[in-house]
């Protein structure tokens, strides 16, 4: 379905460069315990639940202790892909996820939500965020990388509720993402434009499990 299509299509542009340096995780793991002293315990990942409607939710696995620009960037992704799928569940009302948005990403995003409301299309089921990885760090600008799985979620008529005779393709397999953020002046980071990749690229295999 394009609906689907389109919100991955947006590419990203101008946020990262190849003179960017390595983004160093905040969950590696922990040193070695010198004799006579306690192993402490390394914090473990989480799944965080969030509920976009009746029947409809998105499970995010987050990484083991992300540092604070970590932790905003995936509340970030989160709070636009869960916005998202709410603006098209509740018809185009609900347009929060707006906020998470500048420039080119707000316009691609806009128009996946409008395709579902021409079409009469709505969700039902489960998506699922997975591996978020912040690959690039330039001044103020950063790359996060997200693996996403569809394969939980079904179309559906939106007046009726009924599964949609055809299903789209992004819902089969999983696939990379990843989103161009920029912190503003205000401090927030805000997604300006975003990429993808599918089976078989390299990247998309990484997103396999």
């Amino acid at each position: 379905m394009r609906a689907m299509i389109a919100l991955a299509l947006v590419m990203l542009t101008g946020c990262a460069s190849p003179e960017a340096q390595p983004f160093v995780p905040a969950d590696l793991p922990a040193e070695e315990a010198s004799p006579g002293t306690s192993r402490q315990t390394a914090p473990a990942p989480r799944t965080e639940t969030v509920r976009v409607a009746s029947g409809v939710k998105v499970l995010v696995e987050w990484p083991a202790a992300p540092n604070a620009d970590t932790t905003a960037m995936i509340e970030v992704f989160r709070d636009f892909y869960a916005g998202s799928l709410k603006a098209v569940v509740s018809g185009g009302k609900d347009t929060a996820y707006l906020d998470t948005l500048e420039g080119e990403a707000g316009k691609g995003s806009l128009s996946w939500v409008q395709e579902f409301l021409d079409e009469r299309r709505s969700v039902r089921g489960t998506a699922r965020l997975y591996a978020p990885n912040v690959s690039s760090v330039v001044g103020r600008g950063a790359q996060l990388d997200v693996c996403v799985d569809q394969s939980g979620l079904r179309l559906v008529d939106a007046a009726t509720g009924r599964k949609a005779p055809r299903q789209s393709k992004w819902m089969r397999e999983p696939f990379f993402q990843a989103a161009g953020m920029r912190r503003g002046d205000d401090g927030i980071w805000r997604i300006k434009v975003f990429r993808h990749a599918v089976l078989p690229s390299e990247r998309a295999k990484g997103c396999l499990r």
